[in-house]
């Protein structure tokens, strides 16, 4: 599975949400910027991304997720 993939299909899944994908094969982390979801709690949060990616954890297409979340003033700070 390549990062790109995960990028354009949570972008469909959530719009409004931008999500820089690093990594390859079937380890990727994620910086998710997204004002809604920022104002989420953590664990709601987490909730929201692996809802989608949870067939793909499922048949071993990816293994392992790191997620961090930002509302878009904070990644505009943060670049």
């Amino acid at each position: 599975m390549q990062a790109v993939e995960v990028k354009n299909f949570l972008e469909e899944k959530l719009p409004g949400t931008r999500v820089e994908v690093e990594g390859e094969g079937c380890n990727f982390q994620l910086n998710v910027i997204s004002d809604e979801i920022a104002a989420l709690s953590p664990v709601k949060r987490q909730q929201q991304i692996y809802a989608h990616l949870n067939p793909w954890i499922t048949d071993g297409r990816i293994h392992a997720v790191t997620m961090k979340f930002f509302s878009s003033a904070a990644w505009a700070e943060r670049t």
